[in-house]
């Protein structure tokens, strides 16, 4: 079954909006975890408005599932993750201002960059996973940075979803493939949600992971963070 890896992003927005530390990110985390998450996924970004560096320590320290860092690799990145080493890290193209991912990585123009960095995080025993538009060439390209697997951007989908599901799925059936074919690892993660999740991966059955953050946090305003996260891992298992 494709895992469930919660981003925990909106919560620390929660929080940072007040100051202090309600709510506690750690122990949502470990709720999260506890309530059947595969995973937690953080994304810092430069200006720290929601995970703050100092949180992915902390957590590096407590999670017992899987431990997904994103974010884009500069140098304060990369040292980060290097020193603590989660299970895996997922390389994004995003600009220090950007509100949020947009775009997935033009690895034709960047192939040398992020096979360098896949590189030294292959150093530190870190999987790399790298942030993609469903695009045949760019997935082709990306194998030849050495990176483990590739996240399909799936805000297009989730856009064009309620009017055709059929037409927003296409292209990332043939990216599954695709990646399939030369041996990508795959997960997928962009504005998923209740909605549109069990159709994602009835279709494509053999994806490994999906992120997902803004619909679940928000869905827990209304059904509770418990029952969300089990909602979601039920869609899944529907699949």
């Amino acid at each position: 079954m494709t895992r469930l890896s919660v981003n925990i992003n909106k919560i620390a927005t929660l929080r940072n909006a007040r100051g202090g530390q309600i709510p506690d990110v750690v122990k949502a985390a470990l709720d999260i975890e506890r309530f059947g998450a595969d995973g937690i996924t953080v994304h810092p970004r430069p200006d720290q408005r929601h995970i703050r560096f100092d949180d992915v320590y902390k957590l590096r320290s407590v999670i017992t599932t899987e431990f997904n860092v994103e974010g884009y690799p500069d140098d304060h990145f990369l040292d980060m993750v290097c020193e603590i080493r989660p299970h895996q890290v997922t390389l994004v193209p995003d600009a220090p201002n950007a509100l949020t991912s947009s775009a997935g990585w033009d690895v034709l123009k960047h192939r040398q960059l992020l096979k360098d960095i896949a590189d030294r995080l292959h150093d530190h025993q870190i999987r790399v996973s790298i942030f993609i538009d469903p695009v045949e060439e760019q997935i082709r390209a990306a194998l030849h940075t050495g990176t483990d697997r590739i996240e399909l951007y799936t805000e297009a989908y989730a856009r064009h979803f309620s009017s055709n599901p059929e037409s927003a799925i296409t292209p990332y059936i043939k990216a599954a493939q695709v990646a399939a074919e030369i041996g990508l690892g795959l997960n997928a993660g962009h504005d998923l949600s209740l909605q549109n999740l069990r159709f994602f991966s009835q279709k494509i059955p053999w994806l490994h992971e999906v992120s997902i953050g803004h619909a679940l946090i928000a869905d827990a305003l209304y059904y509770g963070l418990d029952n969300t996260v089990r909602m979601y891992k039920s869609e899944l298992r529907q699949a």
